[in-house]
């Protein structure tokens, strides 16, 4: 049996590879344990300030103010119509179109009514005649019993015919007084000067007595009217003055004076109707534009001044009931500080603070419940969102977690086979 010669494995290779294992371990205990340190080199965040809603306090002892939307309208509409029925047959207008005092707005076809004129002109000519030979009569009747040839009853009855005549004569002249105003009815004038609004009807549409044909403005002094709720009509009077400014007309607030309050609630019941006639008119005013009208309402007779503020801009605790004044700084940051108030009634116009407050402070209405005095914060008229939390820090692995194996050199030599 001939025996295979063995391969022997050098040993002078194996210390190596044993030193270039070791060495990578230690540079990867190395870099985590400098990873903490490097993260505790970074700065602190700076801390965010709190966003806060303030409002500047007004004069107590000011009139309170109260704006209502309103729409303007003519100092005199009217809808004018036909006294008559009939058919049109001459709208000579339109919408906008400026007329005079006994302008023709409308026509109707008049040939029935010249009819009837022409008939009661027959009829009162008859009656004349009629008339005229019942005092004939009545004449010869009175000389003859002057004369004793007649009785006294003839003349009588002669004197009966003739007034009867003269009635007749009377009440046909009424008739074709009458069927000649028809005629004029068949023709709608303007009765005074003014722009047409509307034109309600158009040419050989029957209308009837009585329906709007054509809506006039009129009046030197244009008005506003807008409605005011129940819970401050009463504090309306004729003669207060009152502001109205025109979304149609920018830059410029017109000075009325109420002319009309309303006694009667109008749809719901809940809004009651004012109108208010502007001083200084301007061609610009035309009726239905939107307008605002404000209203001063003056402080009732025996009420203690004071200011209204929304009922969550006013704390409370054990010291007693307190507000946050906002001391304005640079970049739209300030600080709060805490005042001590005394507060009155609540009502819908809002919380009566009688002492406390002054003209010009700028009272914080939201974020009250989590400020403190002297806390800085940053004025805006709208709430900041809140900052997102910052990323958690990476979490640091187990004093006794295995360290990962160092990925070997490029030039390690691979394992030799047995």
């Amino acid at each position: 049996m001939i025996a295979r010669p063995r391969t022997v494995r050098s040993p002078a290779r194996r210390p190596h590879a044993a030193a270039r294992i070791t060495l990578a371990a230690l540079t990867t205990i190395g870099a985590m344990t400098l990873l903490p340190g490097c993260q505790q080199e970074a700065p602190p965040a700076e801390p965010t300030l709190r966003p806060v809603r303030f409002l500047v306090v007004g004069d107590a002892l000011e009139a309170r103010r109260r704006t209502f939307a309103g729409t303007a309208q003519s100092g005199a509409e009217s809808r004018l119509s036909f006294k008559v029925a009939g058919t049109l047959t001459e709208v000579p207008v339109k919408v906008g179109s400026d007329v005079k005092k006994g302008d023709l707005l409308a026509r109707l076809d008049a040939g029935d009514f010249e009819l009837q004129v022409q008939e009661a002109v027959a009829a009162y000519s008859q009656a004349q005649a009629q008339f005229r030979n019942a005092e004939a009569t009545f004449n010869r009747t009175r000389d003859l019993y002057a004369s004793r040839t007649a009785s006294r009853q003839d003349m009588e009855q002669a004197r009966a015919a003739r007034d009867s005549a003269r009635a007749t004569v009377y009440s046909i002249g009424k008739r074709l007084q009458l069927a000649r105003s028809q005629v004029k009815y068949t023709r709608l004038e303007a009765p005074v000067d003014g722009v047409v609004s509307a034109v309600a009807a158009e040419v050989n549409e029957n209308v009837g007595s009585g329906q709007p044909v054509v809506v006039l403005s009129s009046g030197d002094s244009p008005e506003v009217r807008f409605a005011v709720p129940e819970v401050l009509i009463a504090r309306i009077k004729t003669g207060d003055t009152v502001d109205a400014e025109f979304d149609a007309i920018e830059g410029r607030r017109f000075s009325a004076v109420v002319s009309e309050v309303g006694v009667t609630g109008s749809g719901t019941g809940s809004t009651f109707p004012v109108t208010a006639r502007i001083e200084e008119p301007d061609e610009a005013i035309r009726p239905g534009m939107a307008a605002e009208v404000t209203v001063d309402f003056e402080i009732d007779e025996g009420q203690e001044p004071a200011v209204r503020v929304p009922p969550f801009a006013v704390a409370e605790d054990v010291e007693g009931r307190f507000v946050y004044l906002l001391e304005p700084g640079a970049d739209g940051e300030g600080t709060v500080r805490r005042r001590a108030v005394r507060i009155g009634d609540l009502t819908a116009d809002g919380l009566a603070v009688i002492e406390g407050l002054e003209t010009g402070d700028r009272l914080v209405t939201a974020g009250v419940s989590r400020l403190v005095d002297g806390q800085k914060v940053l004025a805006e008229s709208r709430p900041a969102a809140a900052p997102a939390d910052p990323p958690a820090a990476p979490a640091e692995p187990p004093a006794d977690a295995p360290a990962a194996p160092a990925e070997p050199p490029a030039d390690a030599p691979a394992e030799e086979q047995q």
